[in-house]
C-alpha cells in the first residue's frame, strides 16, 4: 500500500515539476525586482482603504463583475470626448446590434436587471405616452408577468414597474396561466424546455423575455435566440461579455425594443428613467460585442483550462486533496476547478478555507455556496429551497495570467497546514 502511495506521490510531483520550476524562476525575478524598485506603489483603491483581490470566483456583480476588454476601454475613452444625442445613439447602436445578432433591434441597458425592467414596462405600456406616465400604476393595463420556472432574486426588476407575478413551473401550468391580463412571460429556461415554452407563448400571442444574463460567451447565443424567434432576450454587459460593468443588452422584436426605449432613460416621466446608461456604456458595450465576434473561444477555453490545471497540480501535492475540472452548463460557463478534501477528518471546512484565502495577502476570492450579496429573505421565501453541497471551486476566466500560480501556492499551503494540524 505504501509503495502504491509512494508511486502516486511521485507521479504527482513529476506532473507538478514544470509548474514548480516556473514558480522558482518567478520568485527569483520578483525578489530582484523588489530590490530594485523598493516599496510597491499603491493604487486608487488602496489609497482609500479598499483591498483589491485575485478573482477566482467568477463574474459576480458584488465583486465588480469582470475586467473590461481593452477594446472596451479604448472605445469608452473615445466616447467620453464628445457630446451626442442619447436617443440617436441608442437607435444607432440598436441598428448595429441587429446586424451583429440577426435580431430586429436592440438597446444597451443598465445591466440585465435594467433590461428586465425596461422589457416589462414595454410589454405593459407600449409606446403610449399616457400609459408610460401611468406606470407603476397598472390600472386598466395588461399587468401580469408569468415567471416560467419560478421566482428569482431578480424579479424585483419586473415588480418595480407595477407588474404582478404569476409563478409557474411546468409547461402545463404556463399554458393554463396565460390569460387576458398576461403582459409577458419571463424565463431563464434553456434548451428543449425553452423551445416548448416558446411554442406555447407564440400560440397565445404573448411576448417572452429570456434572461440569459451570463449567456455570453458564447457570442453565438446572440444569433441563436434571434433565430429561435424569442421576442426579447437579455444579457449582462459586465459579466463574460467584458463590457462596462453597469451595462446590459436587450434584443428582439423592433416594436418591443422601441417600447422599451420609450419607457427608459433619458425619457423624463418614464418608470425606468432611473436606469440610466451613458454614452460611454452604450459605445463600450457595443465594442465588447464587436470584439467577441473576432475572438476564438476554443483558444480561450484552452488557456483558461491550463490555468486551473496548474492549480490542480499544485494542490494535489497535499495528500488527501483531489480535484476535478469541468465547464458548468449554467452560470459561469468556464473551465472550473473543484477542490475536495475530508472536511470532518481535518476539522477544516470550505468556509474555513474561503476565509483563510480572503484574509491572506494578496486577498483571493473563490466560489463557494455563500452569496454575500443575496438579500436573506430571498432564500426564506424562495419556491425551491434546495440544499447544495458546499464546494470550493475556482473559476479560471476572471484570473489574470500568472495569478493561478499565486492561487495554487496559497491554497496548497493552507490545505497542507490544515492537514498537518489535524494529524498533530
Amino acid at each position: 500500500m505504501s509503495e502504491v502511495f509512494s508511486r502516486r506521490t511521485a507521479f504527482k510531483w513529476a506532473a507538478a515539476l514544470p509548474v514548480l520550476s516556473t514558480i522558482a524562476a518567478d520568485s527569483l525575478w520578483a525578489q530582484a525586482k523588489a530590490a530594485m524598485s523598493g516599496k510597491p506603489p499603491g493604487n486608487v483603491y488602496t489609497a482609500i482603504g479598499v483591498r483589491p483581490f485575485i478573482n477566482a470566483r467568477g463574474t459576480w456583480t458584488y465583486l465588480s463583475g469582470s475586467l473590461e476588454l481593452p477594446e472596451v476601454r479604448t472605445a469608452k475613452m473615445e466616447a467620453s470626448k464628445h457630446f451626442v444625442d442619447i436617443f440617436e445613439l441608442q437607435h444607432a447602436a440598436g441598428k448595429r446590434l441587429a446586424e451583429l445578432s440577426g435580431a430586429e433591434s436592440g438597446m444597451v441597458t443598465s445591466g440585465a436587471a435594467g433590461a428586465i425592467a425596461s422589457a416589462t414596462a414595454a410589454c405593459m405600456a407600449g409606446t403610449d405616452p399616457e400609459k408610460i406616465w401611468q406606470l407603476p400604476d397598472t390600472t386598466g393595463l395588461k399587468h401580469e408577468v408569468i415567471m416560467f420556472g419560478g421566482r428569482s432574486a431578480f424579479d424585483s426588476a419586473a415588480r418595480l414597474t407595477g407588474a404582478k407575478l404569476v409563478v409557474t413551473h411546468s409547461h402545463d401550468e404556463l399554458r393554463a396561466a396565460i390569460g387576458p391580463n398576461t403582459a409577458m412571460v419571463y424565463t431563464t429556461a434553456l434548451g428543449e424546455k425553452l423551445q416548448q415554452a416558446l411554442t406555447i407563448t407564440k400560440s397565445a400571442g404573448v411576448p417572452m423575455l429570456l434572461d440569459d444574463a451570463a449567456g455570453i460567451p458564447p457570442i453565438q447565443n446572440l444569433r441563436l435566440y434571434a433565430q429561435m424567434g424569442i421576442d426579447l432576450f437579455c444579457f449582462s454587459g459586465g459579466k463574460g461579455l467584458g463590457g462596462p460593468q453597469c451595462s446590459g443588452l436587450l434584443l428582439g422584436r423592433k416594436d418591443l425594443i422601441e417600447a422599451a426605449l420609450a419607457n427608459t432613460s433619458p425619457w423624463e416621466g418614464a418608470v425606468c428613467r432611473a436606469m440610466k446608461v451613458g454614452k460611454e456604456e452604450v459605445i463600450g458595450c457595443l465594442a465588447a460585442v464587436e470584439a467577441w465576434t473576432k475572438m476564438d473561444l476554443d483558444a480561450l477555453n484552452r488557456e483558461w483550462n491550463r490555468r486551473v490545471e496548474r492549480i490542480a497540480k499544485l494542490v494535489e501535492l497535499v495528500p488527501g486533496v483531489t480535484t476535478t475540472i469541468k465547464i458548468p452548463e449554467g452560470g459561469n460557463r468556464y473551465p472550473t476547478l473543484t477542490v475536495t478534501w475530508d472536511h470532518d477528518a481535518w476539522s477544516f471546512s470550505v468556509a474555513d478555507c474561503d476565509r483563510a484565502l480572503r484574509e491572506g495577502e494578496p486577498r483571493i476570492e473563490v466560489l463557494t455556496m455563500s452569496n454575500p450579496s443575496l438579500v436573506s429573505a430571498v432564500n426564506e421565501h424562495h419556491d425551491t429551497k434546495t440544499l447544495h453541497e458546499n464546494k470550493l471551486q475556482i473559476i479560471s476566466m476572471t484570473m489574470q495570467p500568472g495569478e493561478e500560480i499565486i492561487v495554487g501556492q496559497r491554497l496548497r499551503s493552507i490545505l497542507d497546514k490544515a492537514r498537518k494540524s489535524a494529524k498533530a
